[in-house]
């Protein structure tokens, strides 16, 4: 995994949610990256998100490369169910309201789906994750993993709406797939596998683009 003493790079994430942090390790391993979370930053604060995947990840990551003068990454996720018109989206991480944790928000989904068809609880998670650098670059990547939301939890692996949402490609929910699966196909690992030349080039690994 990266960020052992081999490391030759540094790259800070823009999360303090330490099962993102191993996902993203776990995705981009075999790159020479130390990846650093917010822990390892308290001084760093993340501004307030809003209504767009790619604002709210441009922005996180934008902060953290001003604050740390390092390389960033951001993302920012989503959950839309086709009963919910498309939601939550961008407000996954705030459904509900405040002060709710995973489980809660899980609790609150599948009671607003109570009752509703089996259609209607098709959905995707979305990933959009973001590169910038201190001199202002950016580059962003999209990732998808489509889906359903199951009638009741299941498993106990990963984190968010994992339990219940339950990928086509796999059959059961995310958080019953191992880690190695579940990196195969997320929206996340998607997304982050997309941006891995622009990490390379923005750490020195390859030569920039030209044209």
């Amino acid at each position: 995994m990266s960020g052992g003493p081999g490391a030759a790079f540094e790259v800070v994430v823009a999360t303090s949610n330490p099962g993102k942090l191993r996902e993203i390790r776990e995705i981009l391993g075999d790159l020479p990256v130390a990846f650093r979370g917010l822990a390892e930053y308290p001084g760093v604060h993340m501004p307030e998100e809003g209504d767009s995947y790619e604002a709210n990840a441009v922005t996180k990551a934008r902060e953290v490369a001003r604050a740390t003068r390092r390389v960033a990454l951001g993302d920012d996720s989503g959950l839309e169910v086709e009963g919910l018109g498309g939601g939550p989206g961008a407000r996954s991480a705030r459904y509900g309201g405040e002060g709710l944790d995973d489980a809660g928000r899980v609790a609150h989904l599948l009671r607003e789906l109570q009752g509703v068809p089996s259609e209607a609880r098709r959905a995707r998670f979305v990933c959009i994750a973001a590169l910038v650098t201190p001199e202002g670059a950016v580059v962003t990547a999209r990732g998808e993993c489509a889906g359903r939301i199951l009638d009741a939890p299941s498993g106990t692996g990963g984190f968010g709406y994992d339990p219940v949402f339950e990928a086509s490609e796999a059959g059961v929910a995310m958080a019953r797939l191992s880690a190695a699966d579940k990196n195969r196909i997320s929206h996340r690992a998607r997304a982050f596998r997309a941006l891995r030349d622009a990490i390379e080039e923005h750490i020195g690994l390859r030569a920039p683009r030209r044209g």
